[in-house]
This record gives C-alpha cells, sequence and structure tokens, in this order.
C-alpha cells in the first residue's frame, strides 16, 4: 500500500497514523496507491463546483480511480470549523473524514452498509487507542453526544 500526503494549506494538520488506518480499512493484500491532499477552501469550493455543481467548499472530496486507490481532498479549515460546531476534537473528525474518504475509495456509497461498516472501523481504533466518533444522519457530520 502506497500512501502519498501533501499539504497545500497553511496549516498544519493533526498528525495521525493515516498509514496506518489506510491499510485497515483497504486491506494489506490489496495494492492500493491513495494519495491524501490537504487543501485550502478556495481550492475546495473550485473543486466541488466543478465536479459536483456545488458552489460552497466541502470537507471531503473523493476522487477514485479504480477500487482502492484514488485522491482524497479535506479541506482543513472547513473540517476545522465543522468539528468545533459539533464540539469534537478536529483530530477525531479528521480521523473520521479519512476513514469515510477511504470507504469511497474502496467503492462504497453513501447508505447504510457504509454507515455500519464505518462505524465498525471507528470502533476498532478506539478499542486500541484511538478517539473516534461517529456520524449523525447528516453526511460528515459528527455529534458529540453520538460518540462510541
Amino acid at each position: 500500500m502506497s500512501l502519498a500526503i501533501r499539504n497545500l494549506t497553511k496549516a498544519r494538520p493533526p498528525r495521525l497514523r493515516y498509514a496506518v488506518i489506510a491499510s485497515q480499512v483497504l486491506g494489506d493484500s490489496v495494492k492500493s496507491e491513495v494519495s491524501l491532499t490537504f487543501v485550502s477552501e478556495s481550492r475546495s469550493r473550485t473543486l466541488n463546483r466543478v465536479y459536483r455543481d456545488k458552489d460552497k467548499s466541502t470537507n471531503i472530496l473523493t476522487f477514485p480511480f479504480a477500487p482502492g486507490e484514488g485522491e482524497i481532498l479535506i479541506c482543513l479549515s472547513t473540517a476545522q470549523a465543522e468539528a468545533k460546531q459539533a464540539d469534537v476534537s478536529f483530530t477525531e473528525y479528521l480521523e473520521h473524514l479519512f476513514i469515510h474518504g477511504l470507504l469511497h475509495l474502496k467503492g462504497y456509497t453513501h447508505g447504510s452498509r457504509m454507515e455500519t461498516l464505518e462505524q465498525r472501523i471507528i470502533k476498532f481504533f478506539t478499542r486500541y487507542g484511538q478517539n473516534h466518533c461517529y456520524r449523525t444522519g447528516r453526511r460528515h457530520r459528527i455529534s458529540k453526544s453520538r460518540r462510541l
């Protein structure tokens, strides 16, 4: 599994075990190439407008190239504002977004099957000392009251 991380912002993302999380979600036996890029709010908005016809920044965009391969773009400022609004740690929220993006790279789409798997993965990392939370019914939003 190959993971490339780039930060195109002035902000400093939290230090996470991205490779460990990616290996767990995608599986070690799968030969995957994943790019994780942290982008600015303006770049997020531009890409969201071009690829999704939504003229606003978004917390995460995922571009699968093949099963288990692709690019995940996370807007740090949007994710940080959403974490603060949900009253959860930024690190916790970022870990959750990364897991969510990896599941999209694996071929999952929004729905109960993806949500169940997402919660199972988060529970796994929680069991091993990682603090996580999971989403409410709104996409990519988490709530303090719904922590594992």
